[in-house]
């Protein structure tokens, strides 16, 4: 399943024509990302600063990923959007800001409560059933997704292939996942097995390569 299937559609003025410079920002806004989801950690890790996921955080990391590619960087959409060969139809915009705060309201109630990685998948799932975005919903579900799980941990998390690169390696396991996530809640249910599967998985895979690399080298 290529990444095309499942890409927003909303009619949005490109900030950049240029394929090659888009191209080129994306790739800086990767890192841009990445940098902030690391400070943020980094910052909940002082015993002092209890943690409260914010939807300033889903902003503030959608900001980063679409910084200079999108008029609407670090804001919700303005009107209704569709997702391509998908089943699921994103709530109208007015109706965003309100299930954004719940999908806070539920990782905050349930901090404790919850493993971590059952509320990095709600974040991963619920932020793509919402899709509050023009575009980069897909980048910034899994970055929040991967913030939470850090800070549950209580560390930001080693390993060169993290959960989201992996993800990005290879999607059709992760729309999968949040298809039966989203039939599950079809029937009013919240099933997160899928991808609460496929995320135990990659961090396993992520975190057994520190482990190989540090052996490598011994005889």
């Amino acid at each position: 399943m290529s990444d095309s299937t499942r890409h927003s559609q909303a009619a949005e003025a490109e900030l950049i024509q240029d394929p090659e410079a888009l191209a080129r920002q994306e790739s800086y806004n990767v890192v841009q990302q990445f940098r902030a989801v690391a400070d943020m950690v980094e910052s909940y890790l002082h015993p002092e600063r209890p943690f409260k996921l914010r939807p300033s955080h889903l902003l503030h990391l959608h900001r980063a990923a679409l910084e200079g590619i999108s008029q609407y960087a670090g804001n919700f959409r303005p009107a209704g959007i569709e997702i391509g060969q998908s089943k699921h139809t994103p709530p109208p915009a007015f109706q965003v800001p309100e299930l954004v705060e719940e999908l806070c309201d539920y990782v905050n109630e349930k901090w404790v409560e919850k493993s971590p990685v059952h509320l990095a998948a709600y974040v991963m799932w619920r932020l793509n059933w919402i899709h509050p975005f023009t575009d980069g919903n897909g980048r910034t579900s899994r970055a929040v997704s991967y913030f939470v799980l850090c800070v549950r941990l209580k560390a930001l998390l080693p390993g060169k292939l993290t959960i989201p690169e992996q993800i990005e390696q290879n999607r059709t396991p992760y729309y999968k996942a949040l298809e039966a996530a989203d039939d599950a809640w079809s029937e009013k249910r919240i099933d997160l097995t899928a991808m609460k599967h496929l995320l135990a998985s990659m961090l396993a895979k992520q975190l057994h390569a520190i482990y190989e690399e540090s052996e490598s080298g011994d005889e």
